[in-house]
């Protein structure tokens, strides 16, 4: 099958197409893309068999990008991090799905399957797995000492990193400690419209009241977040990028 990828992280694209050449079914990738846009014109000009497709994606989501390609004869297998609240939809859906890290095993299975599935099938899959994706309403389960508690990312303010612990600050006045770092958790809360302008510190972007030029963040519950100097072009082109997209 003539196949092209939609993801948008790079090493995540090169570590698909390596596992790609150890598996059973005969995969030709024709094509990597990083975002929707690019997506849609490559899809439309070489009619791919076969989409692997990310569901978030930099300038949108695979939803988005299927919605723009409708015409197209295409099967899908949808490539996922989000294992808490993905799993229900993508199931319910009955849609074939890859969880990253990515396991042979199971994108040997996913293969196999797609192999059987019809294109209308999977259409009319696809459909019921869109009515139930929220992606405004993630979720992130935190280990815990003594239990797994579930935060809503729409109200985590910020989190803070300190000698292997990362301490979550939500906006009902609780915070919650776990043992890990900020790097167990850096690409999922980057996809829910975080950022980390320090290594010590992740923001909810749209908790931030003000960005002083100096190199400090004032988020609306008054906490300071400093910005490092090597973040800071990349933390200003995020926020201005993300503010000016939800004007």
């Amino acid at each position: 099958m003539k196949a092209l990828i939609v993801e948008d992280k790079a090493y995540n694209r090169k570590g698909l197409l390596n596992l790609l050449q150890h598996v059973e079914v005969e995969i030709e990738v024709i094509g990597e893309c990083a975002n929707v846009k690019d997506a849609v014109t490559v899809a439309n000009a070489c009619k791919p068999e076969l989409i692997f497709l990310d569901i978030n994606l930099t300038d949108g989501t695979g939803f988005e990008f299927l919605e723009q390609t409708e015409h197209l004869n295409f099967k899908v297998i949808f490539i996922t991090a989000y294992e808490e609240y993905a799993l229900k939809a993508l199931k319910s859906g009955a849609v074939d799905y890859i969880l990253k890290p990515i396991d042979i095993e199971e994108l040997q299975t996913a293969l196999l399957k797609v192999e059987k599935t019809t294109v209308e099938k999977q259409k009319q899959q696809i459909k019921t797995t869109k009515a139930l994706w929220h992606p405004d309403d993630l979720k992130l389960i935190l280990s815990l000492y003594d239990s797994f508690q579930v935060i809503d990312l729409n109200e985590l303010i910020y989190c803070e990193s300190d000698k292997g612990y990362t301490t979550f600050y939500c906006n009902n006045n609780k915070k919650y400690v776990v043992s890990k770092t900020l790097k167990a958790f850096d690409e999922q809360l980057t996809k829910a419209n975080f950022s980390r302008p320090h290594q010590s510190f992740m923001v909810n972007l749209k908790f931030i009241d003000k960005y002083d030029k100096s190199g400090v963040i004032h988020l609306k519950n008054g906490k300071k977040i400093p910005v490092s100097s090597r973040k800071k072009d990349h933390f200003l082109n995020t926020f201005l990028s993300w503010n000016n997209a939800n004007l």
